[in-house]
This record gives structure tokens, C-alpha cells and sequence, in this order.
């Protein structure tokens, strides 16, 4: 063979092998705004009625121990939650909610800003006024 048949020859195979290896074998996860309901149907502004929050026995509800709680959702699903505890000063979180689809199945999803290129899926229920998250001890901000 010449060299330009060769070096012809080579890239061909090279491009064969790339185009081969770069296949996956799990399925790519979805990230959608439209699951069970749309993302969009959140936005507005929110009181929160019961923020607690567990970790082993120890349980905390700020709200329940007299300090407040609000939500901000937009309708691109970003969102603010602002805690204001009575025994320490307010502080914020942030992120973007939008459903993981698995397998067929919708799981309600937060990506938080403090970590950007990760998400933790949600219990939720949302009956077109009240909407409430439930997260395990490996979940949430």
C-alpha cells in the first residue's frame, strides 16, 4: 500500500473504533419540565407552612419554632427558598426543579446552585394549591 492509502486505511478504522466506543450501554437520564405536571404550574411566590428538617433522632421545624419560610418559583422552574430561623440569621438557596425520566417513570428533581453539575430526586405531591417535598438524609441543600 502507498503511504496515503494507508494513512487512508488508518483513519478509517480510527474512525470506526471512536464511533464504536462511544456508545453506552444505560440509558441517558431525560431532563424534562413536563413529568406529571409541569414545572411551570409552581411559579409564583410560596409560604411555607413546615420547613423540618432531620437528621439522625434530632428534628428541627423552623417554622414551627416561630421563624418563617418562603419559596420563589419561576416558570423556568428556578427557585429561591428563603429560611429566616428565630435563633439565627435568614439565609437562601437556590436552584432549578425539573423532573428526571427513568426507566418510563417521572422523578421530581432539584439541582442546587451550590452543586451545579449534580441533582437529588424527591418525594413529592402537588394537588394544584398545596405542593410539598420530601427528600431522605442523602437529599437536599
Amino acid at each position: 500500500m502507498r503511504t496515503s492509502t494507508k494513512a487512508l486505511f488508518f483513519s478509517t478504522i480510527l474512525v470506526l473504533f471512536v464511533a464504536f466506543s462511544c456508545s453506552k450501554d444505560d440509558p441517558a437520564d431525560e431532563l424534562t419540565k413536563d413529568g406529571p405536571f409541569n414545572i411551570s404550574e409552581l411559579a409564583g411566590n410560596w409560604e411555607i407552612t413546615k420547613a423540618q428538617f432531620s437528621v439522625n433522632t434530632l428534628s428541627v421545624d423552623v417554622v414551627q419554632d416561630g421563624g418563617t419560610a418562603s419559596m420563589t418559583v419561576q416558570s423556568s422552574g428556578r427557585f429561591t427558598v428563603t429560611l429566616d430561623p428565630i435563633d439565627r440569621v435568614a439565609y437562601t438557596v437556590s436552584g432549578e426543579m425539573f423532573w428526571e425520566k427513568w426507566e418510563g417513570t417521572y422523578y421530581f428533581a432539584i439541582v442546587w446552585d451550590s452543586y451545579p453539575d449534580d441533582w437529588d430526586t424527591y418525594g413529592h405531591t402537588w394537588d394544584g394549591t398545596t405542593f410539598t417535598i420530601n427528600g431522605g438524609s442523602e437529599t437536599g441543600e
